[in-house]
């Protein structure tokens, strides 16, 4: 069963990819538009005011947090505030050092570089990258073996943008580079709500209060998802006519997808479901959640557990995974006689 479903905080294909980096009609394009985020948003405001008063690039800025919370979009607002221009890749694209030489040999001063997934960046590449930002040069090796010769190329000053969503992958040097570490938290109900009512206007699309609220509680706190969501609920609305996305339109498109009213789809319930009965409620290590699931691990703990451990569905202790409480009731499940009670 694959992960990229509705709900998966990752762009689903290259479709989506296309529309979230060029038709930007659902991104907002300045910080004042910005829904969420305060703590991120404050310091990124005194961070581009002050670079602005002195004339001189940003600091190098690093986006940390689970996928779909708008580590992408903030860097399209920094550009835009900025007034610079915007080079985006990622970490597995820079497969090579002079992939990254020909991208940052090419910036102008003031040029914001964005790397996303910077944590998957080979590290002979990400070794380059360390004279490039704190010194905006680069040394190059010529004609290796006895006859080496070193090149040094000037940069002009630019700026990192870096998004990640393992940062503890992220190595201590490349780390210590970054002038500001923001991280970015989960949406709550009220902000999803007012996002959902932005790109609702856009899309020309009416809703009542509580249809939004509907949506929104189901998108797992992520701002990617529920405007997935009320995608899905507007051609549900179009196709079975109805004028208004009210509560009741809401609910029947998301029991379509079968999202439920938590924000869980089908291998969310079904991985607590395993440590419930399979595994008597845990502890339960991830690699056997992952063999008994045939899912990647990797998928478990970056998009699967994030949500499940917030919402108090999960506890992750030393000894495992564990099912709280929460996870019997919602499943409609008695824990047995022998099943260790973790509590909320």
């Amino acid at each position: 069963m694959s992960r990229e479903s509705i709900l998966s905080g990752k762009p689903l294909g290259p479709d989506e990819v296309a529309e979230e980096t060029t038709l930007v009609s659902l991104r907002p394009e300045r910080l004042s538009e910005y829904v969420g985020q305060k703590p991120v948003v404050k310091k990124l405001v005194i961070a581009i005011k002050a670079a602005l008063g002195r004339r001189e690039p940003l600091d190098h800025i690093l986006f940390h947090g689970p996928p779909g919370l708008g580590k992408t979009t903030l860097a399209h607002i920094v550009s835009n505030e900025m007034k610079a221009g915007l080079v985006c890749t990622s970490g597995p694209a820079l497969e090579r050092a002079a992939d990254l030489v020909g991208i940052l040999t090419n910036l102008q001063k003031g040029d914001i570089l964005f790397v996303d997934e910077i944590h998957r960046m080979p590290r002979v590449v990400e070794e380059y990258l360390y004279p490039a930002m704190e010194d905006f040069r680069i040394d190059l090796v010529l004609d290796p073996g006895p006859h080496a010769r070193t090149v040094r190329l000037e940069l002009p000053e630019f700026t990192v943008i870096g998004a990640t969503t393992r940062a503890g992958l992220i190595t201590g040097p490349l780390r210590n580079r970054f002038g500001l570490s923001l991280h970015m938290q989960f949406y709550g109900v009220e902000e999803l709500v007012e996002i959902i009512r932005r790109s609702a206007d856009i899309l020309g699309l009416k809703m009542t209060d509580r249809g939004a609220e509907t949506v929104a509680l189901r998108s797992r706190g992520t701002p990617r998802i529920c405007n997935r969501l009320l995608k899905r609920v507007r051609d549900f609305a179009q196709v079975e006519n109805h004028d208004v996305v009210t509560e009741e339109v809401a609910v029947e498109a998301m029991d379509i997808h079968g999202v439920d009213e938590a924000g869980l789809d089908g291998l969310d319930r079904k991985y607590l479901r395993v440590i419930i009965e399979q595994y008597s409620g845990g502890p339960v290590g991830v690699a056997a959640l992952a063999a008994t699931l045939n899912e990647e691990k990797d998928t478990l703990i970056d998009v699967v557990e994030p949500y499940l451990l917030i919402s108090g569905f999960l506890n992750r202790t030393s000894r495992g995974r564990m099912a709280t409480m929460k996870s019997y009731r919602h499943l409609g499940l008695r824990r047995l006689p022998g099943q260790e009670e973790f509590p909320l």
